[in-house]
């Protein structure tokens, strides 16, 4: 009995690009929270900070990066929700 190529059996599989850390690529080992520019960058529109597996930064840097995010908002250079 011959078996035919069905489309279960067909399987599509791609390649996705491994995303980097843009921290460790820069050699950025303190983040500032007072450089709101680039903290915009890992908040969405409604205020929330994106996970890791958005923004491809490493668990090292998430940490720092979640923490200066926090720190900006209590000092008011970030909003908590936006509006």
């Amino acid at each position: 009995m011959e078996r035919r190529n069905t489309k279960k059996s067909q399987k599509n599989y791609f390649f996705q690009r491994k995303k980097y850390c843009w921290f460790c690529k820069h050699n950025m080992w303190y983040i500032d929270y007072k450089d709101v520019n680039l903290l915009k960058n890992y908040i969405h529109e409604n205020g929330k900070i994106m996970s890791r597996r958005i923004s491809g930064t490493c668990h090292y840097h998430q940490k720092r990066l979640t923490l200066a995010i926090k720190r900006a908002r209590h000092m008011a250079l970030l909003p908590f929700i936006v509006k």
